[in-house]
């Protein structure tokens, strides 16, 4: 059987229990695919052996009826996740043979639950980043190109490494983080689908730190029903970190049932920004309009702090960075610099840290010294806070007031060119996450569902933000999106 690598996760689950194909058969096809995909950068590693190691003993679960739902499924892990015995390196040069002696939260569910482990996935550096273009393995490029050109488009970041594995098939998904968006919008950029759970729903412990008050782990699939098993399988509280929820982790699955009639789904206002594209704006409209046919009311609502959250984001996340990064000294593992005769520790450190960290993350750390130092704490990083929970609060009130869900679109752009954004502003990199990072200073969820295309042939994504913890209900109506916009495009294989 060839081209198994292109399955859905609940697909192959379902061959692999009928005993259709073995683990070990799926697994060699992902190995197949990732091992011809050099062209795209994706994997920053790959683990054929390890890959057949873990699915041969998945075929062992299997024949014995010890089946969970993820037992055989091959994945890519992105490299902030830290495997041990694999290198783990953030995309960073400052973490250059960093090795774990200890496993991630999050990829010891999956491993205990007979998952497969394709690879390490490249990223933006330390997730810093919109694009994939900040990473010391080099850019990924996107498996999606333009009608009629060549030209390399990015995957979107910093999760640019999963969304192009899976939109490309060189695994059946893949584990990515969301600061700000780094799940959802590289999802929209290639056409799959992106899950950011409520914060404290998956356990941070053993992902590298970025922002800690607004990291996320998550999937990113092919499909939604996917992402229901593969969020069941990596959720539940984790008494390692302590900003993990103890709450009952319900059937995500048994929620698809594709029925929202009644429900109540709102259009947030301050989301329509000025100069929208009109492929944006009309994707966004025809969204309302497949959900108001499947029965949803559609309602407008006001969310009149939006329009602070960028700033707040981008002075809150880089502080969060400046202190845990603070641990990346030379010392203790990872990048040491070489020092000239007669130098110290603190050249150490400072050689260390220039030549380790990349550009971007210079900047952001920069930045976050800056808005926490004395005489500029109370005029940034207060301030930021206090924007942070009105923004919380505009979410708050708009759910007390029955809305299920908000419809919005995933990015403000499709995929743009690598090196397109290098010329202008830095704002305008971080404008892609306009959309995006007022769900994670309120610890919501928000799912990026693939709903058209441009007439360029790139494909675009529609933005649902549920009620904290009801993923549940929000993978549902996300469910009924998806068929509705029975999205099936592929990219074209030219790698």
């Amino acid at each position: 059987m060839t081209d198994l690598n292109n399955l859905t996760i609940s697909d192959a689950r379902d061959k692999l229990r009928s005993r259709d194909i073995s683990a070990v058969e799926l697994a060699e096809a992902c190995n197949k695919a990732a091992a011809g995909s050099d062209a795209l950068n994706a994997y920053c590693l790959k683990t054929p052996d390890l890959a057949l190691e873990m699915a041969a003993a998945a075929d062992l679960r299997i024949a014995a009826g010890d089946a969970p739902d993820m037992c055989g499924i091959p994945l890519g892990i992105k490299d902030l996740f830290c495997t041990k015995g694999v290198t783990t390196q953030a995309a960073s040069k400052i973490l250059t043979g960093f090795v774990p002696e200890y496993e991630s939260t999050v990829t010891s569910k999956l491993w205990d639950a007979g998952a497969v482990m394709v690879g390490k996935l490249n990223m933006d550096e330390f997730a810093m980043g919109s694009s994939n273009e900040t990473s010391t393995y080099g850019s990924v490029v996107s498996p999606w190109k333009s009608n009629g050109s060549n030209a390399e488009l990015t995957p979107g970041g910093s999760s640019g490494g999963s969304a192009a594995a899976v939109s490309a098939d060189l695994c059946l998904a893949a584990t990515g983080t969301d600061t700000g968006g780094s799940i959802r919008q590289p999802a929209a950029f290639t056409g799959i689908v992106g899950l950011k759970p409520t914060y404290g729903r998956v356990s941070r412990w053993g992902v590298v730190a970025f922002a800690s008050s607004l990291d996320q782990a998550g999937p990113m699939t092919k499909t939604v029903r996917d992402a229901a098993i593969f969020l069941q399988a990596i959720s539940g509280h984790d008494a390692k970190d302590s900003t993990s929820a103890d709450i009952a982790v319900p059937d995500f699955e048994a929620a698809l049932i594709g029925d929202i009639r009644g429900k109540k789904i709102a259009i947030p206002k301050e989301y329509r920004q000025d100069g929208m594209p009109t492929e944006i704006e009309k994707l966004w409209n025809d969204g309302a309009d497949m959900l108001r046919d499947a029965g949803a009311e559609i309602v407008d609502i006001s969310l009149p702090h939006t329009k602070y959250a960028l700033p707040a984001y981008y002075v809150l996340a880089p502080a969060e960075a400046s202190s845990n990064l603070a641990r990346y000294d030379g010392v203790r593992y990872g990048l040491r610099a070489k020092l000239q005769a007669g130098e110290g520790i603190n050249e150490m450190y400072a050689r260390t840290r220039a030549e380790g960290f990349g550009p971007e993350v210079r900047k952001r750390l920069m930045v976050g010294a800056y808005v926490l130092s004395a005489g500029f704490y109370d005029a940034y990083y207060r301030r930021a806070q206090r924007i942070r929970t009105l923004i919380k609060q505009d979410f708050e009130n708009v759910f007390a007031d029955g809305v299920d869900a908000i419809l919005t679109p995933a990015t403000p752009t499709a995929a743009f060119g690598l090196g397109e954004m290098a010329q202008l502003d830095p704002i305008e990199m971080y404008l892609n996450d306009v959309f995006t990072v007022t769900v994670n200073l309120a610890g919501l969820p928000a799912i990026s569902v693939p709903a058209g295309m441009t007439d360029a042939g790139l494909p675009l994504g529609l933005q649902l933000i549920g009620k904290p913890w009801d993923e549940g209900d929000l993978l549902n109506t996300a469910y009924a999106m998806e068929l509705c916009a029975g999205f099936v495009s592929k990219a074209p294989k030219w790698w």
